[in-house]
Order: structure tokens, then sequence, then C-alpha cells
């Protein structure tokens, strides 16, 4: 959702916020604003749309201070404009917020009969009132946080300022990350890391009902009845030029092409003790001295993940967007290779409809950003319930990563653009090493079977360089493709969930009607929408179901639909059948998701690209989503 910055120390404010802020912007774009100490109030300067409207205005602006707050917003409550924009400043105290105030309506209320005049239409303003009331009271900003965190209800995180103490911040949370650093002579806070780069790589994550106190260049950790609590430091790799687009139009092409290695760095510490694994199963010695292949904790041992892979008799996958197409591939992957019942859920609808979890189920949550609201909620249901929960994430220490009892990291690196791509790949490669080291420990594989679906895993990623190749043909066929009326996306058992991402990454990006279909359901109701201006991306691969996708096929052709194959190789009767074709390297069903997936990807982005979208930040939309 919002993304949000803080800093106190001795550079300028100004530019430590607004290069934060341009970091942070893929998080919300619809107005932006900052509040700076000088003389002795905070100057706040807001404005409506990207943030380089905000740019624009604070250009010639200076400020003798060095406290100060920053926003990019997504909008909840209020509708997109400056009046609404962030920072909130009511009686000397400014505060930033990210997340909902579900008792709005109630504070609202109560704060009008004792008189508060409001500036704004949102549900942040209500906070920055009762800090400011308490305030004038006498109150300093911590104890001020600490008297108004329980009459708060909803997800939030929130930095507050006040100009009574031009050398403190006061950062509280529940749900939506806020991440602390540490630089020299100086503390930065914001949303995500990649804000705090360029002045730290040693962070440390706020857990919700944490209170955060800094006083000029040192900070402290409370619970919410004011006690100390320890501070774990975190180290970061990441650089800041990884956020940069290295001559790509657009971050996100530059993170499609990123995706052959981000496969390669989600499988390479899992790999090679896979393989070995392998061997010594063929030699007779079994698998429990292999290393935490599945990576169930770090202290756990390799007997205990054995224990959790062969024990396991139902496994939940529950997931949001992308993620969610990618545990489809995963229910493929897992009863197929593991012979173990798989249900895939929408974490919104999971986490309500009352789930029955049988004694010895597993739930596997994926989230690029591990802070996702609903997919949170559904762990902590699951564990509440005695559940055993592995996720799958790419920011180590982020929520859902420290509530899981297992742990899969994507290595994906940082993803600024709001279509997820590079977290999709990743999380296929380990969706099928963990398939894979499942159906070996539950006896659903033989050896020999392992070594070559993991073999054919490590060569995805050369494959995928060759894939990437087609991108030269999409750029020049979006034009002939944005024409189209709509598109249809069709495929059959892991192309299916595919073919559903296909048509999201349309929608997302190019504002076209895009639906995805499994290829079989097309005579019920599908077909009705084909004629000569509908476009039919037909995924079919060589597998089991190839004939009968063909056979959907054909049905398209005889309707005037105008088709886009993928398939595998120089297959004449796809090439027959369609208008376009895109050739894929032979790979096994397992593998045949990470090359598919980026003819769609590329499809969506050259199209909504030639029609002039902002491919990186489209509408209405954001990249973590840290409220529901």
């Amino acid at each position: 959702m919002c993304g949000i910055v803080g800093y106190l120390g001795p550079r300028d404010p100004k530019d430590v916020l607004i290069g934060g802020l341009k970091s942070l912007e893929y998080r919300g774009y619809d107005s932006a604003g900052i509040a700076i100490l000088h003389r002795g109030e905070f100057k706040r300067i807001r404005a409506e749309g990207k943030l380089l409207n905000l740019e624009n205005k604070v250009k010639n602006e200076e400020f003798d201070g060095h406290l100060g707050i920053g926003h990019t917003r997504w909008a909840t409550h209020g509708p997109p404009s400056e009046r609404n924009a962030h920072p909130h400043c009511v009686g000397g105290v400014s505060l930033v917020h990210n997340g909902i105030i579900e008792n709005y309506s109630e504070l609202r209320e109560e704060l009008g009969r004792g008189g508060a005049v409001f500036s704004s239409d949102t549900d942040s303003e209500l906070v920055a009132h009762l800090l400011a009331s308490e305030t004038k009271s006498g109150r300093p900003l911590f104890e001020a946080v600490l008297a108004v965190l329980p009459r708060l209800r909803g997800a939030y995180s929130i930095l507050a300022v006040s100009q009574e103490e031009p050398n403190v911040m006061v950062a509280f949370k529940n749900g939506p990350p806020l991440v602390v650093g540490k630089g020299h002579h100086e503390v930065v806070i914001a949303s995500d890391v990649q804000a705090l780069l360029p002045y730290t790589k040693d962070v440390v994550y706020l857990h919700d009902h944490e209170v955060l106190v800094v006083k000029g260049e040192e900070f402290k950790l409370t619970a919410p009845d004011g006690k100390p609590l320890p501070i774990k430091t975190v180290h970061i790799n990441w650089s800041p030029e990884q956020a940069e687009k290295c001559g790509y139009p657009h971050f996100m092409l530059k993170e499609i092409f990123e995706q052959p290695r981000a496969v390669a760095a989600a499988m390479a510490p899992h790999i090679d003790l896979a393989l070995k694994a392998v061997k010594l199963q063929r030699v007779g010695f079994g698998a429990s001295s292999v290393e935490d292949l599945a990576t169930l904790k770090a202290d756990q041992d390799w007997a205990a993940t054995q224990r959790v892979l062969s024990e396991t008799e139902r496994v939940f996958i529950v997931a949001c967007g992308t993620s969610f197409y990618a545990g489809m591939i995963g229910e493929y992957l897992l009863e197929r290779l593991a012979g173990v019942p798989v249900e895939v859920d929408i974490a919104s609808e999971f986490r309500y409809r009352h789930p029955v979890l049988p004694p010895k189920s597993l739930l596997i949550v994926i989230s690029q950003s591990g802070e996702t609201a609903d997919t949170l909620a559904a762990l902590r249901m699951a564990k509440g319930s005695g559940t055993k929960v592995l996720s799958i994430c790419n920011v180590k220490s982020s929520s859902i990563d420290r509530e899981a009892d297992g742990h899969l990291y994507m290595n994906a690196g940082v993803e600024i653009g709001v279509a997820s791509t590079k977290a999709l790949v990743a999380t296929i490669a380990l969706l099928n090493i963990l398939a894979l080291a499942m159906g070996q420990e539950r006896r659903q594989l033989k050896a020999a079977e392992v070594k070559d679906f993991l073999e054919a895993l490590q060569a995805a990623p050369s494959q995928m360089e060759t894939v990437l190749a087609y991108n030269q043909w999409f750029s020049e066929a979006a034009a002939t493709l944005k024409k189209h009326k709509g598109f249809l996306y069709m495929g059959r058992g892991v192309s299916f969930p595919v073919a559903m991402e296909g048509a999201l990454k349309l929608k997302e990006l190019a504002y076209m009607h895009a639906e995805g279909y499994a290829a079989g359901e097309m005579k019920h109701g599908p077909l009705a929408l084909i004629d000569d201006r509908m476009a039919v991306v037909m995924l079919a691969p060589q597998d089991d179901l190839q004939e009968k996708t063909i056979s959907n096929l054909e049905e398209v052709k005889a309707r005037g639909g105008k088709i886009i194959a993928v398939g595998t190789g120089e297959d004449p009767k796809l090439r027959r059948l369609s208008e376009h074709y895109v050739a894929l390297p032979e790979a096994p069903w397992t593998v045949n998701p990470l090359l598919e997936v980026i003819p769609v990807q590329l499809l969506a982005y050259h199209v909504a690209s030639s029609l002039g979208h902002d491919v990186d930040q489209p509408r209405n939309l954001a990249k973590s989503v840290t409220v529901e």
C-alpha cells in the first residue's frame, strides 16, 4: 500500500525523503508529501498525483531542520487529492500512515463531538488528532503514542513527530511493515528496506505491537506498556544498484530478463543437496544425512524435515494474485509427484470460509513481500489450530517469514515493478524442488526419476534465456495485438494457471479485457466470445494433454479467432492453426510453466507499453497489499 520514510540526522532531510519515496513509489502513487522541521515548526508540502509533482514543488524549498517524514499514497479513505495527501498535521504533531483504521467512523464521530475540525477525508488524520490531544495535555510524544494505541483498531504502520521534540521520531505498527536502519550519526525509517540501502545495510524489522522511539542517533524498542524489548539487527545484502533499471526502459522489462538468474538463485541453496540425496539413496544409505532440503527452519535437523514431508496427509496452499497462480501450479506438482492431496485457496476467501484443517496438514503460504495482509491472517489462523506452516517469501524477516514454522526463500532480489515477474518463476522453481523432496520422502518417486526432474530444472534458466529472444517479436507485434477487442488465454494441466496469470498481466498493465480459462471449459461458455476480433492465446506445449488442447484450438480456428499459440519446438499442427506461433525449448511438464510464462509477460508488457501506459506503476494498484 502506501510508502513511508522518516529521517533524523545531519543530511538535508529533503534529499533523503525524496530519494526514499522514489524507491517506494511502487507502493502507491495517488499523491505524495513531506513535512520537515523548519524554524521550529513542521513545514508541509504535498501534491496530488505522482511523486514528480511533489519533486517540482519542493525543488526550490529550503529547510533548516534535520528531522522530516514523507509519504507516497495509495488511496483508501478519501479520494486521491492534495487535501487527503500525507503527512497530516494537527496541533504540532505530524504523521504518515500506511493501513486502515477500522474504527474510523467511531473515532471521527467522537472527535467531532469534542470540537475537532477535520481538514481531510482520511482515517489517518484522526490519529494525528488523538496524538495532538495527548501532547497538548503535557505528555511527550512517546507517552502520547502509548496512550492512543489501545484506541486504534485495524492494520497500520505510523510514523509520528512533534515540533515540541525536534530530535524525536516515534513509530508503531500492527500489520504493514516498518524497517529502521542506523547509519553514521543518522536514523532512517521506511516501509521497505530499499529506501534504507543508501545509508545502511544493517536494519531492524518492527514486529506488530512494538513501538520504536528514536532520539537523536539512537533508538529503542518497547512493548505497548513501555517496557524495553531486545533489538535484533539483520544484515541486508542488496545493493542500491539492484534497484536501478540498468538501461531498460522499465523495471518490469529488466525484471523479466532477470528471471533466468532468479530461478537459478532460488534453486541454488537446494539443488546440490537434492542431487546428493538421490545418490545416497541409490547406494542404500537413505537421505538422512542431507541437511534440510526444504529449509524448514535453520535450527531443525533433516530428521525433523523428513517427518514433516512424510507425515503430511494434506496440503493447503494459500496466496493472492500472481502468487495464487503459482500455488495452482504447485497443486499439480505436489499431487502428481508427491501423491498428497492439495487444496489451493485465495487468501481472502480462505481466512473467512472457516476451513477445516485436519491433523497432519501443512499450510504453504506464498507472498513476495511477506507482508500480504490476507495471507498473513490465514497463516495466523492456521497456526492457531496447530497446523504447520511453510512460507515462500522473497523478503527475509518479513512478517510472514518470521511467523512461519518453515521457510523457503525466492532469492529473486528486489522486484520494483508492481506486476510480479521474478517472484513467480522463483516460486515455481521452489515448488518443483519441494514436490520432488516430498515425493522422494513419501516413496512416490524413484531415485532415477528425481534425478531426471532435477537435471531438467537445472537446465531451465538457460532455456528461459532462449525464450527471451521473443522480446523483439512481441515489441513489433504489439501494434497489431493492441487492436483486438479482448484476449482469451487457455491451457490445460499446469498450463491452465499460466493462462490465468497471462490474463491477469494484460488486465494489470494494458487495462484490456482478458480472461484465463481451462481449455476444456471453452465449450461451456467462452466459445460464445470468439470472433475475428478476439485474440486467443493458447498454451499448448508438448505434454500428455496437448492433443486435447489442439482439438480445442481447431474449434477456435473454425470460428475466426485470432490464435497466438505457444508450443514446443517446430510443431507443424500448431503453426498451421496459428496466426502467430511461439516455439519453446523441449522440457518436461514440470518445467514448462517457467518457459510459458515469459511469452505472456512479454505480450502484456509490450501491448501496455504501445498503448502508452505506465508499465511499472499501473493505475489503482500497489506492489504490496498490506491491508484488506
